[in-house]
């Protein structure tokens, strides 16, 4: 699988091949891909035709119409949305196009990953058609990467200490941090350092999804229902917090496993900064083995919870950070 990083019409060969697979489920990133590959291709040719579907849509005979050959010589770019979910019958019409697209043509085949609609997705890459990840920044590592790429796509550079608490500040919301980071470009002319970043972030930081957190993996449970009720009241998305709450529990496990050593090291060998590590050395102080195997049943329900599963998604965190609190051993204080 290749680097994920969002696509600019940059990274781009000119002309494009005739097929482009996007494989992932990063909206943002999809999003970044289609939009840079339709640009080169108006660059190319302004009067290029573009059509999109959805693949749980596509019935297959119309695929002749959009990828044939012009009578005007016009180009085409055609986008294949959730391809995993094209139909046994349209597969069969788009299979010999992602093989072979046709003069003037561009077909642009994205597939979430996994094994639904596999077939299609192994055509491509037997065809080698030029490959893009699109899959979530799941590791703090590959997120700071992400607001790197974004700080300097506008123009601007930012400190290391500096990516760290924007990412504290800011969650995992991929979206949320590309905005953030081109306002703080913005806002300083093109140098993002530590201290413009604490100032952006004043009193929006205490009540991020990693300050509750925080406060909820060392047992501190009424603190972290405080914070919890103060950062949905400002608006902070519950799947954020949801998600914070998932990464301190990983982060206390993964640093815990690890055993003993300098947090350099440790960070090197974990592939998280070594700020993360020192923290999650001090969060782990408290925990058992059998009480993380419980946090790690807390986090996955949740997720479920705030993404639809729960009649009330503020309750099912509350509830998990009660829980969470109880795994640990410490009662609320």
């Amino acid at each position: 699988m290749p680097p994920v990083r969002a696509v600019t019409p940059e990274d781009l060969p000119n002309p494009l091949p005739g097929a482009v697979l996007l494989v992932g489920d990063e909206e943002l990133l999809v999003e970044r891909a289609i939009g840079a590959i339709s640009a080169v291709a108006r660059r190319a040719d302004p009067a290029v035709v573009e059509t999109a579907v959805v693949g749980s849509q596509l019935e297959g005979p119309e695929l002749h119409e959009m990828l044939g050959p012009s009578l005007f010589g016009d180009s085409r770019l055609v986008v294949v949305r959730a391809g995993q979910d094209v139909r046994t019958a349209a597969a069969t019409v788009l299979g010999p196009y992602l093989q072979d697209p046709g003069e003037g043509a561009t077909i642009v085949f994205h597939h979430v990953g996994g094994v639904k609609g596999k077939a299609l997705l192994e055509i491509a890459r037997k065809a080698k058609v030029l490959e893009i990840g699109c899959s979530k920044l799941t590791r703090p590592d590959e997120r700071a990467e992400f607001v790197r790429s974004e700080v300097r796509r506008c123009g601007g550079r930012i400190s290391p200490d500096a990516v760290g608490v924007l990412m504290d500040a800011v969650g995992s919301d991929l979206r949320e941090l590309a905005a953030v980071a081109a306002q703080l470009v913005s806002d300083s002319g093109g140098d993002v350092d530590l201290d413009l970043v604490r100032a952006y972030h004043r009193g929006r930081a205490e009540v991020s999804g990693f300050a509750v957190a925080d406060l909820a993996v060392v047992g501190r449970s009424g603190p972290a229902l405080e914070a919890l009720r103060f950062a949905l009241s400002v608006g902070v998305p519950q799947v954020v917090i949801a998600d914070a709450l998932a990464d301190g529990v990983r982060s206390i496990a993964r640093v815990a496993a690890a055993g003993r050593g300098d947090q350099y090291a440790l960070a090197k060998k974990l592939g998280m900064p070594p700020w993360k590590v020192k923290r999650a050395g001090a969060q782990a102080r408290g925990w058992t083995e059998s009480g993380l195997r419980e946090a790690f049943s807390v986090v996955a329900t949740l997720n479920a919870d705030v993404k639809g599963e729960a009649v009330d998604a503020g309750y099912a965190l509350e509830l998990a950070i009660r829980r969470l609190g109880n795994a640990r051993g410490a009662t609320a204080r």
